[in-house]
C-alpha cells in the first residue's frame, strides 16, 4: 500500500514538474510584455504634435458586430461601453446581413456618449469575394447575388464606401472597390497559435490584454503587396479592421444565458478598440459626424495606428511645403515630410519598394523621383521582439502622378 502511494505522489510530482518547466516560456513571454509595457509608458509620456494645424484628428474603429448581425455574442451596451472606456470618437459598425430586416438600421447610429457610430454591413458578392458597405442599407442582402463588379456599382450608385475586407478572397483586383483591409485584428487572433493563447491568456493577457494580444500581429506583407499594386495605378484608401467580435475566449461550465463559473475573453470591446485605431483627419471647420468620418476614409485622410505600442495621435505625412496631404494626387513635389509623435524606425514606400528611411528619429524627409504612390511605415524597434515586428504606424498614399 505503502508502495503505491509512493507511485503516485512521484507520478503527481513529476506531473506537476513537467507543467512547470512548460510554463517557463509562458513566464518569461510575461516579462518580455512588461517591459515593453513600461517602454511604451515612458516613450509615450511627452509625444511631439506634427499634425498639419488645419485638420482636426478622430480616432475610432471600422468593422465592429454584435449579435444583432450574428457571429457575435456582443450587446449594444457592452460595445457601447468598450468605445467608452477606449476613448475612440467613432466606430464604423459592419453587421452581417439579414434577409429579414436591415441590421445596419438596427445597429448602433448617430452619437452615443463621446461616440459617433455609423451602421454599415458586411456584405458577399456572387463570386465569394467580400466588403464592407459603408454606410450600409437594406439591400445588403441583394448584394450577394450580384457579381462584384454590379455589387460595387450599385452601393455607388447608392452613394455608399465597398470596402474589401479579407482580401485574400479576392479574385478580381481590377473591380472599382474604394478601399483594401490590409490588416484584421481579429484573423490576426484567430490564426494564433491556440496553445499559445491560451496560457498567454492566464499570464500575460490578464494583466496586459492590448500588448498580449499584439504579440501575435505581424506585417501583413501579402495584403501590402496588393495594395501597392492597385494604389500604383489609382487612388484607394489603405486601412485596417478591427472586426470586433467579442467572442474568443475559454469558459468553464456555463449556461445558454452567458453565466460563467470561469471564463476569459481575449477579445473584449475595449481591449480591442485600443490596441489598434484608424486615425482620420478632417478639416478644422467640419463638424466630427459619421458623414465627415466617412467621406475623410473615403479621400484617404486617415492612417493606422497600432496605439498600444504607443499612442500614434499627431503622425502627419505631408509635402514639405504643407499643401497637401494623405491622399491627396499632386503633379509634383519637391520633398515630402513624415512625423511621428515619437521616435521609432521610420521608412517610406514607393509603389511598395522601400525608397528612404530612417532607423530611429521622428522626422523622415525624402524628395520623390516621379510619379508614384508614396506612403509610410514606422516601427517601435526599442520595444525588442515581437513588438519590433509590429507596424506602428501604417500611412495612406500621397500620389504623384
Amino acid at each position: 500500500m505503502a508502495a503505491k502511494l509512493k507511485k503516485r505522489i512521484k507520478l503527481v510530482s513529476l506531473a506537476i514538474l513537467l507543467l512547470a518547466v512548460t510554463q517557463i516560456p509562458f513566464a518569461y513571454r510575461r516579462i518580455v510584455t512588461s517591459n515593453a509595457a513600461s517602454k511604451v509608458a515612458s516613450l509615450s509620456s511627452s509625444p511631439k504634435a506634427g499634425a498639419d494645424a488645419r485638420m482636426r484628428e478622430v480616432r475610432g474603429i471600422i468593422h465592429a458586430h454584435t449579435s444583432i448581425g450574428g457571429h457575435s455574442m456582443g450587446t449594444f451596451d457592452e460595445l457601447i461601453d468598450g468605445a467608452d472606456r477606449a476613448g475612440v470618437d467613432f466606430v464604423v459598425m459592419t453587421e452581417h446581413y439579414s434577409d429579414e430586416y436591415d441590421t445596419a438600421s438596427l445597429t448602433l447610429n448617430g452619437k452615443i456618449r463621446n461616440t459617433f457610430f455609423v451602421g454599415g454591413n458586411e456584405i458577399d458578392t456572387a463570386d465569394g469575394e467580400r466588403f464592407l458597405m459603408v454606410p450600409g442599407g437594406p439591400g445588403a442582402a441583394g448584394l450577394r447575388r450580384l457579381p462584384t463588379g454590379e455589387a460595387l456599382g450599385q452601393m455607388h450608385a447608392d452613394q455608399r464606401l465597398g470596402l474589401v475586407t479579407y482580401p485574400e478572397r479576392i479574385k478580381n483586383w481590377e473591380n472599382p472597390f474604394d478601399g483594401i483591409e490590409v490588416l484584421n485584428l481579429h484573423t490576426e487572433a484567430k490564426d494564433a497559435n491556440k496553445l499559445l493563447m491560451f496560457f498567454d491568456a492566464f499570464w500575460s493577457v490578464s494583466a496586459y490584454p492590448e500588448l498580449g494580444l499584439a504579440r501575435f500581429i505581424r506585417r501583413p506583407d501579402e495584403a501590402l503587396r496588393q495594395y501597392d499594386r492597385v494604389a500604383s495605378e489609382r487612388r484607394v484608401t489603405l486601412f485596417a479592421g478591427t472586426d470586433a467580435h467579442s467572442n474568443i475566449g475559454v469558459h468553464l461550465f456555463g449556461d445558454d444565458a452567458g453565466h460563467k463559473l470561469f471564463g476569459i475573453k481575449l477579445d473584449p470591446y475595449e481591449a480591442m478598440f485600443r490596441i489598434m485605431r484608424m486615425h482620420v483627419l478632417l478639416p478644422n471647420d467640419t463638424e466630427p459626424n459619421g458623414r465627415s468620418i466617412v467621406e475623410g476614409i473615403r479621400m484617404g485622410r486617415a492612417f493606422v495606428g497600432v496605439d498600444c505600442l504607443g499612442d500614434t495621435t499627431g503622425f502627419a505625412f505631408l509635402s514639405a511645403d504643407g499643401g497637401s496631404l494623405m491622399g491627396d494626387e499632386i503633379p509634383a513635389a519637391k520633398e515630402l515630410v513624415a512625423r511621428t509623435p515619437s521616435p521609432g524606425r521610420i521608412i517610406a514606400y514607393k509603389n511598395g519598394a522601400l525608397f528612404a528611411e530612417i532607423d530611429n528619429g521622428d522626422e523622415l524627409r525624402f524628395t520623390p523621383d516621379g510619379p508614384g504612390a508614396y506612403r509610410i511605415e514606422a516601427y517601435r524597434p526599442m520595444l525588442d521582439s515581437p513588438y519590433d515586428r509590429v507596424p506602428w504606424i501604417m500611412s495612406n498614399p500621397i500620389y504623384l502622378r
